[in-house]
């Protein structure tokens, strides 16, 4: 699902003749829904049932997963008729990154296309559904870090289940792989041995507590 202001950019951009290719590839959106909107057709799928004020069924392990990047790099905006889009900000230098992303939001909500919008030096990862508030109560005004970040009950459940996948994701938006290395004496000569480090740093103290309470989960001190 396409906000109104899109399908106008979109719109303007036929107009003036860029082709569909160039528009789809500049806004991420699908080329069958260009053509539609050039033909004046709307297409009509139902609406999705929410895992949470419905009767849908959530992908936990992948929830757990984007649960993550939300927290680090996402965002929510409200468009019209309470449509949101669910917005993951990923550098282009991680693609195996922004490939993860996709996939975790594709899982959690696998009825809408999931759309790469490409910018300078980023590119966001992007999912509209008017749904996306009930499975992330943490949107409100406001940087993460200058507001409180808890997780509601449900949340910690499935933290708890997949702490692995939740660590993961919150380990790809503000985390890092070092490798270290130190020198020990062996038969009286000195030997190099390398092992790796890993780092994560969040302006929330609350999203750093949610990290060290999942890493507790797994007795990593």
């Amino acid at each position: 699902m396409y906000d109104e202001q899109t399908r106008e950019i979109a719109l303007a951009a036929m107009a003036a003749g860029e082709s569909l290719n160039a528009i789809s590839k500049r806004l991420g959106i699908s080329r069958a829904a260009l053509r539609d909107w050039r033909d004046g057709k709307v297409r009509r799928t139902p609406p999705s049932s929410c895992p949470r004020c419905g009767s849908g069924r959530l992908d936990r392990p992948s929830y757990a997963h984007l649960l993550g990047p939300y927290l680090g790099d996402g965002c929510l905006s409200r468009h019209r008729r309470d449509v949101y889009a669910l917005r993951i900000a990923c550098d282009d230098l991680y693609p195996r990154l922004i490939d993860e992303a996709v996939t975790a939001i594709a899982a959690v909500h696998p009825s809408r296309p999931v759309h790469r919008v490409r910018a300078v030096g980023y590119t966001s990862v992007v999912s509209y559904w008017k749904h996306w508030p009930c499975l992330f109560p943490q949107h409100g005004p406001g940087p993460k870090h200058r507001r409180t970040i808890a997780l509601a009950d449900w949340q910690h459940e499935i933290v708890a289940e997949h702490p692995q996948l939740f660590l993961r994701g919150l380990f790809n938006s503000d985390g890092c792989r070092v490798t270290n290395w130190t020198t020990r004496p062996v038969a009286g000569q000195p030997k190099r041995y390398e092992y790796p480090r890993y780092l994560f740093s969040n302006e929330s103290p609350d999203i750093m507590h949610l990290c060290q309470r999942a890493l507790d989960v797994l007795d990593i001190p």
